[in-house]
């Protein structure tokens, strides 16, 4: 069985179209298209520096958007409030049941010239709590995450051409990223 695919001739096996399965030690591999070929020795360090440079990005987008996700989830607690009817503070929150978790304070808020009592509750615990949708939080995430997510795509695309050059260079840009900033990120990443 022999089929014509572009001017190659491929038989019933797919060696002409293969990929080395193994790891190599290649100069020249090529890193996200033929383009980007390195041609030798200078060119192809240059490439692992650019691997290095995009790993430590990685981790500091990771810990960048946990700062946000906390910065974020603080000013969302701190957005919340009731309206008082005439009653003091320790009363409403004898009627509402607050435990020892939310405090509360007594404050007015000013909305289009019409002032209203209003009691400011702030939860001191870190529990599972799903904010409301807002623009100004949900679009910055998106954009963080996207940002993210593709930088570490680029990054595994890197570790699939099993070249150890760049494998160890994805490896070594982790590493330097992590003792850089990995006491600000999260536990549990979900993702590389």
């Amino acid at each position: 069985m022999t089929m014509d695919m572009g001017g190659m001739h491929s038989s019933g096996s797919s060696s002409a179209m293969s990929m080395p399965m193994v790891f190599t030690t290649d100069h020249s591999t090529p890193l996200y298209s033929s383009a980007w070929t390195p041609n030798g020795t200078g060119s192809y360090a240059g490439t692992c520096i650019f691997l290095i440079v995009l790993a430590v990005i990685s981790r500091v987008l990771q810990a960048y958007r946990h700062v946000l996700e906390t910065k974020w989830h603080d000013k969302a607690i701190k957005r919340r409030y009731v309206v008082i009817a005439g009653e003091t503070a320790e009363q409403r929150e004898k009627q509402l049941g607050f435990g020892e978790a939310e405090k509360s304070e007594e404050a007015v808020l000013t909305a289009r010239g019409l002032e209203e009592r209003v009691r400011v509750l702030r939860t001191s615990g870190r529990g599972i709590e799903i904010q409301p949708w807002r623009f100004s939080t949900d679009l910055p995430r998106a954009c963080v995450f996207v940002v993210q997510a593709g930088v570490g795509y680029l990054l595994m695309l890197a570790v699939m051409t099993l070249n150890v050059g760049y494998f160890l260079s994805v490896l070594a840009g982790l590493f330097v990223g992590e003792i850089a900033c990995g006491r600000y990120a999260q536990m549990d990443d979900g993702h590389h």
